[in-house]
């Protein structure tokens, strides 16, 4: 790849900042509540009228530019809507363009359901009946990221990927190439859809990689023979372990094509991860003992197991469909809530931890997968050489909430999925960067949301339509978060 002006400044810009230092901190338990596709300026336009806070210190904007150079209002949509926009790395390239971010436009559309309205790209979730309520409480009340980033330019499977190990390569050796999974599975041929991925995968399913042609271009990676999927290589979850601290992945799953038994999905990144399932010698189950212990298939466990004062050091906690974010179908407007489920779980539990209760030793970091192919306004800095080929991609919301941070802390420092790693890492005393994926190429961590100096602030209930009871007894069958 040749150097661009952009890439000096990052090369710069690597070479100046340190990593953040640790420090003491309080707490015991970090949990990464994962929702689907969205940005900033797409599901937070309500912050530039909520009471309480300024509005200039969000970075929101109103309108973008289109490839024709014309100035778009952002117009008003529900939250459950009946169309989806490609968020591939081809979509990420067209809107990325170049670097003038005015590509949105070019993004194509996939009605569920009648036609796509004008324009589809450039829109904001309207706050309909009060629906983005809990969203919008809780960035007024904590903390706000005007730029956070996704680490990837592409959709859920790589995103969940990084969110859980810092890389989507198949191997230390190929991330350090610039080699990753860009996209989400493909079915193998005659199939309807990917009921499985990784470790999991039906014979001749394939994935995209990026970085193995110079050009750019993406070349196939399918699974013939079975477990091509199936990568080793070390996560978030391994550095935990060898620390002595626990971890818990709650995500939905499907069902396995060659059984019933319960498999991976997309949004199942520890699927991926031969060390974890230990797939049995047909592919068709994990088999291993952390996958046993530590992936629960069922979200709505959170909520007992923290009712149950068994929240693990690290959860990752991804929704079933009718609780995501993700455009595409109208049904889908539960995601305020259950984040809002979780967090009022956790600030209200007055038992656990000996009877301090969870919310003072609790981190709760907010985040959305990928950008889904909304409009933003914001450019994205890619990482120089191989890396910058994948790295990074548009921004996401970030929500941190604790008894340390500060109503209507905005942060304007640049964070990525790496920066969550880099976290978890401070808060358990790993050294930042011990993965040396992304964690190691961001260069700042959540340091700057917390404030130790300060006595834990006192919980109050953020207010939303439903409550952990509807999500425990909820006996809908569950849907997939993303149907891509």
């Amino acid at each position: 790849m040749k150097l661009t002006s952009q890439h000096l400044l990052v090369l710069a810009w690597l070479g100046t900042t340190v990593a953040q230092a640790q420090s003491p901190n309080p707490f015991k338990h970090v949990v990464v509540v994962v929702q689907e596709n969205r940005t900033p300026d797409n599901l937070f336009h309500g912050l530039l009228t909520w009471p309480g806070i300024n509005p200039n210190n969000y970075n929101i904007k109103t309108s973008g530019k289109n490839s024709k150079g014309q100035r778009i209002p952002l117009a008003p949509v529900p939250l459950g809507i009946h169309y989806d926009l490609s968020h591939s790395h081809a979509a990420f390239l067209a809107m990325y363009d170049g670097g003038k971010m005015d590509g949105a436009d070019k993004i194509p559309c996939r009605p569920a359901i009648g036609p796509c309205p004008a324009n589809y790209q450039f829109k904001y979730v309207a706050n309909y009946h009060h629906i983005l309520d809990p969203y919008l409480t809780l960035a007024a009340q904590y903390g706000w990221a005007n730029y956070m980033f996704q680490t990837n330019q592409g959709p859920s499977f790589p995103a969940h990927q990084f969110l859980f190990g810092g890389t989507s390569a198949p191997s230390a050796t190929e991330d350090a190439r610039g080699i990753f999974i860009a996209e989400n599975s493909v079915a193998p041929k005659g199939g309807t859809a990917v009921t499985d991925t990784g470790c999991l995968a039906p014979l001749n399913e394939w994935n995209w990689l990026i970085g193995v042609n110079s050009d750019g271009s993406e070349t196939k990676l399918r699974n013939n023979p079975l477990g091509i999927l199936c990568f080793s290589r070390e996560t978030m979850a391994k550095l935990l372990d060898d620390a002595g601290f626990t971890w818990k992945y709650y995500a939905p799953t499907s069902k396995n094509p060659n059984g019933s038994n319960p498999g991976g999905s997309l949004w199942n990144a520890p699927n991926s991860i031969r060390e974890i399932c230990q797939p049995d010698s047909q592919y068709t189950q994990c088999t291993g003992p952390e996958w046993a212990a530590n992936v629960d298939l069922n979200p709505s466990d959170v909520l007992k197991d923290i009712g149950a004062c068994r929240l693990a050091n690290v959860s990752w906690v991804t929704p079933i469909g009718q609780n995501s974010d993700h455009a595409g179908n109208p049904t889908r407007t539960g995601g305020p809530s259950w984040v809002a489920s979780i967090v009022n779980a956790i600030g209200n539990d007055k038992t656990c931890d000996g009877g301090a209760g969870y919310w003072s030793d609790t981190a709760i970091l907010i985040t959305w997968d990928d950008w889904g192919g909304w409009y933003d306004h914001a450019k994205p800095i890619i990482l120089p050489g191989s890396q910058g080929d994948y790295q990074y991609g548009f921004r996401v919301p970030l929500l941190v909430v604790s008894a340390y941070t500060r109503p209507g802390l905005v942060s304007n420092t640049r964070l990525d999925f790496g920066s969550i790693l880099k976290f978890i890492e401070s808060v358990f005393n790993i050294p930042e960067g011990s993965l040396r994926f992304a964690d190691e190429r961001s260069r700042a961590g959540l340091r700057e949301f917390f404030d130790f100096t300060k006595s834990p602030r006192h919980f109050k209930t953020i207010a939303a339509p439903l409550d952990a009871n509807f999500f425990i007894n909820d006996e809908r069958p569950p849907e997939p978060p993303d149907d891509d």
